[in-house]
């Protein structure tokens, strides 16, 4: 089995890369291969509205015809048994290298038709997420809504969905350093002890299930991070 691992944020060591290094080891622990892509290493852009992939006949009919770093990878997706997003929230949003990812991840199997999609098979697909808010805040903002989409569309091409919210994450080593009254840094501090441990064993138990096909069930412990 094999897992791939799409890493929307900039940064290659912080939260949201953590999160997918624990559900990479989750597959792994299962004896799948798991391959972590940092999409900042890559140069490669959004959905161009070409249509290609809803030609009739054409060539590049049910895949994206833009030629890019993304281009290899997205024929791999099509050979994986399951995928996983993660992305920081920018302004109440996956970032812009996430929503690139996603068009072209997305957008070619989708049909304007009753039909099904055109993805070859079912795999399954996890969307993992950051963000400095905490969780009671999640509907005043609007953001539950957009997860659910993302979810919608996800399960829409690839017939599974789930997602793992990781909130009030840990922004700076040092918050002293930083423009940030409104934050209380030992509050901080602490979420990032207690809590976020408890977000990697839960990305851990996602690679499990990604590759044993349980859904939601309990796995074996993570390692802390």
């Amino acid at each position: 089995m094999k897992l791939m691992a799409f890493n929307g944020s900039p940064r290659k060591a912080w939260n949201t890369a953590t999160l997918l290094e624990h559900a990479c080891e989750g597959a792994e622990s299962m004896g799948a291969e798991a391959q972590l892509i940092h999409l900042s290493d890559l140069y490669f852009s959004g959905c161009t509205s070409c249509y290609a992939c809803k030609r009739l006949g054409g060539e590049s009919y049910g895949r994206c015809a833009i030629d890019d770093d993304l281009t290899p990878l997205l024929a791999e997706v099509e050979e994986a048994d399951a995928i996983i997003l993660g992305s920081p929230i920018y302004l109440g949003a996956e970032t812009g290298l996430m929503r690139n990812c996603l068009e072209r991840l997305l957008f070619p199997y989708l049909t304007y038709t009753d039909g099904p999609n055109i993805f070859p098979k079912d795999i399954r697909a996890g969307f993992v997420y950051t963000m400095n808010m905490d969780g009671k805040h999640l509907a005043d903002t609007g953001l539950q809504s957009r997860v659910d989409l993302n979810e919608y569309y996800l399960r829409a091409v690839y017939g599974h969905a789930e997602s793992l919210l990781s909130c009030d994450t840990y922004q700076f080593s040092d918050y002293s350093l930083y423009e940030s009254d409104i934050f209380d840094a030992e509050a901080k501090e602490k979420q990032r002890m207690e809590v976020f441990p408890q977000d990697c064993r839960a990305a851990y138990q996602m690679g499990v299930r990604f590759c044993t096909g349980g859904v939601r069930q309990e796995a074996p412990t993570a390692p802390m991070p």
